[in-house]
């Protein structure tokens, strides 16, 4: 299952010591920004804000997912080749 940026981890990556609550159906929801709850003074970040910070986050989970993906092709092809793997690809196939 992919991870999914949230409006959370957009927060918490601008704002390591935002306080939030976030109440709704569901908090991983992008449509939910009026749930958001800004606690202890928190400074609300705007929408638009938390929104561009959202799809930079999932741009990089993307990406993190699809690296592990090629690394583990690189892993079997080499394995099928006879040659040696790196360290990073042994990893995939063994932990």
């Amino acid at each position: 299952m992919a991870k999914k940026a949230t409006y959370a981890s957009a927060i918490k990556a601008i704002n390591p010591n935002a306080k939030i609550s976030i109440s709704g159906v569901d908090a991983n929801d992008l449509s939910n920004y009026e749930n958001i709850e800004w606690l202890e003074n928190t400074t609300p970040i705007a929408k638009d804000e938390l929104d561009a910070k959202v799809i930079e986050l999932q741009t990089a989970l993307d990406n993190e997912e699809q690296s592990k993906i090629d690394l583990k092709a690189s892993a079997k092809a080499k394995l099928v080749a006879g040659e040696p793997l790196t360290e990073e690809e042994a990893n995939t196939i063994v932990l």
